[in-house]
């Protein structure tokens, strides 16, 4: 899977199921202050990512996620 593509699944997928404008989904968009995801929606954030890419993901690595460019890297190094 090409980066592109899971810029794209992860954007549909905050859009979606936090109703986040798309125009603030990019990759120096930070995930608590930009999108505004508290702990809780942390947690569901790692749900839907591990549904959607189907890969394990661990809290503590999460927690070095800031941006949503990290996160696309990330999701992109557990494939």
């Amino acid at each position: 899977m090409t980066l592109e593509e899971i810029k794209e699944k992860v954007n549909v997928s905050l859009a979606e199921e936090f109703e986040i404008e798309e125009s603030l989904l990019t990759p120096d968009a930070n995930i608590k202050t930009t999108l505004k995801l508290d702990s809780l929606s942390i947690i569901d954030l790692i749900a839907i990512i591990e549904d959607t890419f189907s890969i394990k993901t661990e809290v503590a690595e999460i927690k070095q996620v800031a941006t949503l460019g990290d996160l696309y890297g990330y999701i992109q190094s557990k494939l």
